[in-house]
């Protein structure tokens, strides 16, 4: 199933920090069954998004967590073109 995870306070971020964020979270993925297929960010209102396939939201959480930024919103995305 598709997750769209949400994470806020992330002013400022830059596409460096971003990348990283996102290549940490690449590396640890595969524990969990996750694969995180994108990730956007907004470093005005310090928002950052990531979509995944996963098993569950839980899964997502997990690999998030481990990577130091845990999310703060998951929202499951069962309809998509």
């Amino acid at each position: 199933m598709k997750f769209m995870d949400v994470h806020h306070g992330m002013a400022g971020i830059t596409g460096d920090q971003l990348k990283a964020a996102h290549d940490a979270d690449l590396a640890a993925q595969g524990d969990e069954g996750v694969r995180f297929e994108q990730a956007w960010a907004d470093p005005e209102s310090g928002t950052v998004y990531c979509l995944s396939d996963a098993p569950s939201k839980e899964a997502v959480q997990r690999v998030h967590t481990r990577t130091g930024h845990p999310a703060d919103e998951i929202h499951p995305v069962p309809l998509h073109i």
